[in-house]
């Protein structure tokens, strides 16, 4: 599983395997919340890390010049808008990881790739969001499911020559 990076087609059939293991082992490990007004909520918010984190995230390491600034101006505000919704919870299910943390963390691979390709810190702009997948790390499900921020970074640098977008950039091997 370590081996896999996930394109926006995958990471739609995963949120429909997500919700599957939901509906059938709700009972002992519950991802989304029983209130149907709270599962909607989870739903949209799911909904907006795929359209947005996704999206502008691509376009911070994928793009140069003034269309890179906007979409890390985007993406900026994507997190910080999500932090907003992490207020002071220690995860986004409240006490325990649910729904809207195992959409996010995966990007969290991703972060060191969007501030070396976009020369900016996320840390600096969203603290909590950090911290908040940090802690998430720290879980062993977690931190053994997801790819090294330096292999992600590798992966981008390939795409990057592959397209003729930056032929100089080295790789961290």
């Amino acid at each position: 599983m370590d081996d896999i990076l996930m394109t926006g087609d995958d990471v739609e059939e995963m949120w429909k395997n997500l919700i599957v293991i939901d509906d059938v082992w709700n009972d002992k490990f519950p991802l989304l919340p029983s209130d149907p007004y709270q599962k909607a909520t989870a739903r949209f918010w799911v909904d907006y890390i795929d359209k947005n984190v996704y999206a502008f995230g691509k376009k911070t390491w994928m793009t140069k010049g003034e269309e890179q600034e906007k979409a890390k101006k985007y993406l900026i505000e994507t997190l910080r808008v999500l932090e907003g919704e992490l207020g002071e919870k220690p995860y986004f299910g409240g006490e325990n990881m649910g729904f809207l943390d195992v959409a996010l963390v995966p990007y969290y691979s991703w972060f060191y790739s969007y501030e070396i390709c976009g020369k900016f810190s996320i840390e600096d702009f969203c603290p909590k969001l950090v911290s908040w997948a940090k802690n998430c790390m720290e879980k062993e499900s977690v931190s053994k499911s997801l790819l090294m921020e330096t292999r992600v970074y590798g992966f981008v640098i390939d795409l990057k020559k592959f397209h003729g977008i930056d032929k100089h950039m080295k790789s961290l091997s």
